[in-house]
């Protein structure tokens, strides 16, 4: 039978009461390789899913890290949207360039001042034509970020379909379960958002974004 549908894609986007806590937790871990390349019809939806299970179940210790074109993809932002953001679990730059350059500070900053009790780093992005400098920066600092990557990544690599059925090298069949849920856009959106409204409820931060991501 066709891709099961996560329990969240029954509530009523439009009511007033918060989203219940996601269910698929313990199945998805956007930390789970340095790097996971995800390709097929399926591969967008897997990186939303990937992307919420980091904001919602580790955004207390973990950022998201995912350029402007990839969040609007992702999530549906509109253009002005989230543009000046300062939740403690997710910065949204505005491009790839921009995304890869934060990264690349705040690492060698943690390397050079020997920061161990650091939020971790994950970026979810689609590579584009930036996949060797990518895979320097992880060569870099192993351990120091995970990556989920949409377009021409050479790395570690799995298929997803339109049902959410998984195809990887046996290295990678424990990452993600198959067939995977589902989760539209607007569904994703409305997810989004109260996972930022609880980052702002739990930590209020200063406007230094390298600062505070060090913290724990």
């Amino acid at each position: 039978m066709g891709a099961r549908s996560s329990p969240v894609s029954t509530e009523d986007s439009t009511s007033n009461e918060q989203p219940a806590p996601l269910t698929y937790r313990p199945s998805l871990d956007p930390f789970a390789r340095p790097a996971l390349g995800l390709s097929g019809p399926g591969a967008i939806t897997t990186a939303r899913l990937l992307a919420l299970a980091a904001l919602n179940d580790l955004g207390d210790t973990s950022l998201t890290v995912i350029p402007r074109p990839v969040a609007t993809t992702l999530f549906g932002l509109d253009e002005d949207e989230l543009l000046d953001e300062s939740a403690a679990g997710l910065f949204i730059p505005g491009n790839l360039d921009a995304a890869l350059a934060y990264l690349e500070t705040e690492l060698a900053i943690r390397q050079s001042t020997g920061v161990t009790q650091a939020r971790r780093l994950l970026l979810v992005a689609d590579c584009e034509d930036e996949a060797d400098r990518i895979s320097r920066l992880l060569a870099r600092h192993p351990g120091g970020v995970s990556a989920v990557l949409l377009g021409t990544w050479t790395g570690d690599q799995v298929t997803i379909d339109e049902e959410g059925l998984v195809t990887a090298p046996s290295a990678l069949a424990e990452c993600l379960p198959s067939p995977l849920p589902t989760v539209s856009r607007t569904e994703a959106r409305d997810r989004l958002h109260a996972a930022i409204e609880r980052h702002r409820q739990e930590q209020k931060r200063p406007s230094g974004r390298r600062h505070a991501t060090r913290r724990t």
